[in-house]
């Protein structure tokens, strides 16, 4: 199949391809097709395929949020905290950090600014909305205690090939002991989810896994969710089984995606999630009608470095 699509972006070598969004792309001449995944456009496609069509193929932005951006920040602190000697690496410190490092994001993006003022109805002015992230901060510090940690890595960019997919995404953190056991951290600022919403959290972290066995020939001993919206930490430990079934996962996952990009059919899958979901207004299980699908989808839809990526921001 793979090769079918690379037959396929050949032949749309010689015009741009525009997407239902509007948006041009520019003909794909300027490097092969690369059939890749996140863990977020893989839980984009189990959770529903025409929720992977809207962010993949018609690449429909989600609105930006002001728990979001604060979502944002909280991570870059805690990333920047590790800067410091670790016997100063204090809540005073990090609280300390939350002004200068929110000061850097919005020369990145601009738009954080006003999207925090543009809800000053919701979160009234700018010391709620900070306050609310430095709580988050504050309460890290329950649950681990940075002066006794030396990260290997922070913000991890990972990417492996498994039979011609790449799969490829950031590690907040991680942990690398003396003896070379691996903890893989993932900081949450949301709380901790409902068993019926766990699994999609522990496959985030499996994927990662998989993915730095197959780079560093060695299973990771922990995979660690620190969720400091409500102060709780889920700890799993895979093993080779645990991991092997993920890739057999990830494998069948792609031959869906495949399929439903060789018939178009990318029909949407009701559950709860759907009250959450920023498209629903387009989606036909909703009485909404998607836009048509642009040129190229097939094209697009197996190679998501094409469309962009945010998906790697959101992982």
């Amino acid at each position: 199949m793979v090769d079918q699509v690379a037959a396929a972006d050949t032949a749309n070598r010689a015009a741009p391809v525009e997407t239902a969004a509007g948006v041009s792309v520019a003909p794909p001449t300027v490097r092969p097709m690369v059939a890749a995944l996140s863990p977020s456009r893989a839980s984009d496609f189990m959770q529903c395929p025409l929720l992977y069509r809207f962010r993949v193929i018609d690449r429909l932005p989600s609105p930006p949020s002001p728990a979001a951006a604060r979502g944002t920040l909280v991570h870059a602190v805690l990333e920047r905290l590790f800067d410091l000697p670790a016997d100063q690496r204090t809540p005073e410190a990090a609280v300390a950090l939350v002004a200068p490092v929110w000061q850097s994001l919005k020369e990145l993006e601009p738009d954080l600014a006003s999207l925090v003022d543009d809800h000053d109805d919701e979160l009234p002015g700018h010391d709620s909305w900070y306050a609310e992230a430095t709580a988050l901060i504050q309460r890290w510090f329950t649950l681990e205690d940075p002066r006794a940690l030396e990260p290997a890595e922070r913000e991890l960019y990972v990417e492996a090939d498994f039979d011609g997919l790449t799969l490829r995404g950031y590690v907040d953190r991680l942990d690398v002991a003396p003896g070379g056991a691996m903890r893989v951290v993932d900081y949450k600022t949301g709380r901790s989810p409902s068993e019926l919403f766990e699994g999609k959290a522990l496959f985030q972290m499996k994927f990662y896994a998989l993915v730095l066995w197959r780079l560093r020939g060695e299973v990771p001993r922990m995979l660690q969710l620190v969720y400091l919206g409500n102060g709780e930490t889920v700890r799993y430990s895979p093993d080779e089984a645990d991991l092997r079934a993920t890739e057999r996962k990830l494998k069948a996952l792609w031959v869906a995606i495949q399929r439903a990009a060789e018939t178009g059919d990318w029909r949407p899958r009701t559950s709860r999630l759907c009250d959450w979901c920023d498209h629903r207004a387009l989606c036909p299980a909703w009485g909404g009608t998607p836009p048509p699908l642009p040129e190229a989808a097939a094209v697009l839809a197996l190679d998501p470095q094409r469309s962009g990526e945010a998906e790697l921001a959101e992982d």
